[in-house]
């Protein structure tokens, strides 16, 4: 049995409890000499000696083996170990410390700040964190970390509540999930389900295995010139045709990005929009939200029309050169777009759907200017 002393993300009980897999009841403890910050960066903080200050924190005495190892897997994953030091009190507590030079301290931690801005997602997360206790080492789980944040930031938004007015309306005992695995996890997974669900007339269905591309939800726009009638599309090549053998991989689209776990879908599309096509843009236009492909993705898109300036002028040429991107821009005519997307040139969900809404709100954003 151990006693251990928490002092950051693990002080929100939610988290703490996911990552156990049962229900705590800690006790508030000081560590004396010590001071928590944000790890520089990162979504958690880390502790570092300070003579004469005190951190806050929580007690939770008497864990058992099975305890410390879940603890020692999620905070191993994050390139933790354990000291065992006194508290203000007296007693003796074992405290997570960053491998040295692993992380640097940034700003004063605040529970509080972490938790109204993050502490949704990292918690959401943690139920793929942990899923994969003893089925994986903790280091390879935290290389894939921000794109399980981008997965648990998804979740999220999923949940929120959508209309059924003519579908089932669902619940979660709809669906028996029998067995679960990942075959394949590396910047993006793969999930296998041996699962049943409620077919229409109440009875299960037999049970059958489903398998999803997981790949986080991203955020589409099409910037548009009302003025000068012209849009914005990019040019790169793209994995998915020369995947399927496609005679040409590079592809015209609109603007897009996988959004990141703590910015909105409208967040992602302004800066996507400076980084592949360095354009500032106005007023952001929803077009629609939805599944590209339900049957095997769970990816989920949020696509606009925006407007903005776009002269002559503009540069031509983007991308992130950490993410090895080469995108051109084409600043073109709106019919020269109700052309492209005609024709296989323009052979991509998005920048259909958003060239037909902008076909039939057009003239209303040409009269406003």
């Amino acid at each position: 049995m151990a006693d251990f002393f928490f002092y950051g993300t693990l002080c929100h009980l939610p988290l703490l409890e996911i990552v156990l897999g049962r229900p705590v009841a800690p006790q508030p403890a000081r560590l004396p000499d010590h001071a928590v910050f944000w790890a520089k960066g990162q979504p958690f903080p880390l502790i570092v000696e300070a003579p004469g200050q005190q951190a806050d924190g929580l007690l939770l005495p008497g864990m058992s083996e099975e305890d410390v190892a879940r603890l020692d897997f999620y905070e191993g994953g994050f390139a933790y170990h354990t000291r065992d030091l006194p508290l203000s009190d007296g007693r003796l507590a074992r405290v997570y410390f960053p491998d040295p030079g692993h992380w640097q301290p940034g700003a004063p931690w605040s529970l509080a700040d972490w938790v109204a801005t993050r502490g949704a997602v990292v918690t959401e997360t943690a139920h793929d964190f942990m899923a994969l206790y003893g089925v994986k080492p903790a280091a390879e789980v935290l290389r894939r970390y921000p794109m399980m944040l981008m997965r648990g930031a998804a979740r999220l938004r999923a949940k929120r509540p959508a209309p059924s007015a003519l579908r089932r309306a669902a619940s979660a005992a709809d669906v028996d999930l029998v067995a679960q695995r990942q075959p394949y996890a590396h910047y993006f997974a793969v999930e296998e389900y041996d699962l049943r669900y409620r077919r229409f007339n109440g009875d299960w269905s037999d049970q059958a295995t489903r398998a999803a591309f997981i790949s986080g939800d991203a955020a589409t726009v099409l910037p548009y010139d009302p003025v000068r009638d012209r849009v914005l599309v990019v040019e790169q090549f793209r994995p998915g045709p020369y995947a399927r053998g496609d005679a040409n991989p590079w592809l015209l689209e609109a603007v897009a990005g996988r959004i990141d776990p703590f910015e909105t879908p409208e967040d992602c599309a302004r800066r996507e929009a400076q980084e592949e096509a360095g354009v500032e843009l106005r007023d952001l236009l929803p077009v629609a939200s939805y599944y590209p492909s339900p049957g095997a993705k769970a990816e989920f898109l949020y696509s606009y029309v925006a407007l903005c300036d776009l002269p002559d002028d503009r540069p031509r040429h983007g991308g992130m050169e950490d993410e090895v991107e080469d995108i051109r821009a084409h600043i073109i005519p709106f019919e020269q777009l109700m052309q492209i997307v005609a024709r296989p040139e323009g052979a991509n969900a998005p920048l259909i759907l958003s060239a037909m809404w902008l076909a039939a709100n057009r003239d209303r954003l040409r009269a406003q200017g």
